[in-house]
Order: structure tokens, then C-alpha cells, then sequence
């Protein structure tokens, strides 16, 4: 299997469910920001409206650091609206919810079961130039965490943006980076 890490985001173009109003979305909208794909198996179940609410209740966390997030299933639109209509965990939801139901974007980043037509649980943080930095894919009985998540793309962004630093595990911002070179091998 080849991984996504550092590979361009695939061209795409769906319809999405956002602020009560279908639009459509594509590999461009995400380019010039920081960007969460996270995908999920199905609206209306179990696991996913936590994580789904889970992500909502740290929103504005992550729109403060200029990431946008965008759900994926392969529901359509109307689905996802009908599930923010009839789930008070859902109605929080405020950012954009992908429908993808001929599996074109599960399948671009690896999350389709294809015997089911549903999606893993995979997360994907894409930098503003369209690379994928983060790549996560977890079995259906795994749920997610926003706030691990928010750490990480707080991380991918500082590294970013100090090419000549690293974050060592649980690293959050303001904590001391590690500058790699042969001073540090073996010291750590």
C-alpha cells in the first residue's frame, strides 16, 4: 500500500449539506487554507454523531487556527440534511458535511469498503498547497478525538512554518521543539 503523505489532493467535485443549504464542494476549496477531511461511515448511527459532535463543539477552535473542516460519508446531501434535522448532536455541526455516494473521494484516500459502499473512520489534514500531512485510517469500532486532533494539526502547522524543527510526542504550543542534527542522536 503506497501511503498519501506528502501526495497532491485528488481533483473532486460533490454536493455538501452547510448551514442549511446545499453546495457544491471541490479540491479547490481547500487549497490556500488548512484543511480536515474526515470521513465516517454513515449518518445515522452510532459511533459517528459523537464524533461528529465531538468535532462541532471544537469548531471554532480549529477555524481559529484557519483550518476548515469538511465530514464525509457516503450519504448524499439530503441525507445529511435529514440527520441534522432529526439530531440535536448533529444540528451543532456548522461546518461543511460532503456527500460522497458513488465513493469517488473513499476511494481516492483509501477509506472505501467497497462490500459495504461505506467509509472508514480516516482523517486527513491537508496544508494549504493541497499536500496530505496527516494520514489516519481506524476500523469502525474506534472512535476519534477532536482535541488529539486539533494538537496535531497545531503541530503540522508549526512545523510547517519551522521547516528546521520537529515536535516530539504530546507536544502542544509553546512547549520546546527539537532542532534534528547529530548533536541530538542517541541523546534523547
Amino acid at each position: 500500500m503506497q501511503t498519501l503523505i506528502n501526495s497532491q489532493l485528488p481533483e473532486f467535485a460533490v454536493q455538501a449539506y452547510h448551514k442549511d443549504a446545499f453546495k457544491p464542494v471541490t479540491h479547490k476549496d481547500l487549497l490556500g487554507k488548512w484543511s480536515i477531511l474526515f470521513f465516517y461511515p454513515a449518518d445515522f448511527t452510532f459511533v459517528c454523531p459523537t464524533e461528529l459532535g465531538d468535532m462541532a463543539d471544537l469548531y471554532s477552535e480549529f477555524q481559529k487556527l484557519g483550518v476548515e473542516v469538511y465530514s464525509v460519508s457516503t450519504d448524499t446531501h439530503f441525507v445529511h440534511k435529514a440527520w441534522h434535522d432529526a439530531s440535536e448532536t448533529i444540528r451543532k455541526i456548522n461546518y461543511p458535511m460532503l456527500a460522497d455516494p458513488t465513493g469517488t473521494l473513499t476511494r481516492a484516500f483509501g477509506v472505501h469498503i467497497e462490500e459495504e459502499g461505506l467509509a472508514y473512520r480516516g482523517t486527513f489534514v491537508v496544508s494549504p498547497e493541497g499536500k496530505i500531512k496527516l494520514a489516519e485510517i481506524h476500523d469502525n469500532g474506534i472512535g476519534r478525538n477532536a482535541a488529539e486532533l486539533l494538537r496535531k494539526v497545531q503541530a503540522a502547522q508549526f512545523v510547517a512554518s519551522h521547516p528546521n524543527e520537529v515536535c516530539p510526542a504530546k507536544w502542544k504550543p509553546g512547549e520546546a521543539t527539537l532542532k534534528p542534527g547529530l548533536d541530538l542522536v542517541g541523546k534523547i
